[in-house]
């Protein structure tokens, strides 16, 4: 092996460990621990790695009219996980307004506002999401 091909050798496994050593010291915070922790489960309950496995269609034309959501329980298409994990954060974030409204009592007007918007968002992702559900069990 030449000179430089070790040098070259040398230098890239340097700089590797280099970088592992700055991740193995890295200490994220727990809000970030929480929000990955969040977003994974969201993903898992939207139907992520079943798509991710099985790599369905995104959607169906049937000559007529186009599918988004797969017309039985029994499987889906990619937007069915898309619309599921939207609605599924919509809650999320909804139920964040509500636990965040409690944390300003000392301005009650605020208060109400994160109440109303996070009761609103977390009822309107139940309800989309009850309806998707019901377009489904319709097509089976």
């Amino acid at each position: 092996m030449s000179k430089k091909a070790k040098r070259q050798a040398a230098s890239m496994s340097f700089s590797m460990s280099r970088r592992f050593r700055r991740l193995s010291n890295l200490k994220p915070s727990a809000i970030t621990l929480g929000l990955i922790a969040i977003a994974f489960a969201t993903f898992l309950y939207g139907g992520g790695l079943l798509t991710i496995i099985d790599q369905p269609p995104i959607s169906v034309y049937t000559g007529e009219t186009f599918y988004f959501l797969y017309p039985a329980l029994d499987g889906q298409f990619v937007m069915d996980t898309v619309f599921s994990i939207m609605l599924y954060s919509m809650g999320l974030v909804g139920l964040l307004f509500v636990y965040r409204s409690t944390k300003s009592a000392f301005k009650p007007r605020q208060a109400y506002m994160g109440l109303i918007i996070g009761v609103t968002l977390v009822l309107l992702a139940y309800i989309f999401l009850e309806g998707a559900i019901l377009t489904k069990m319709r097509g089976a």
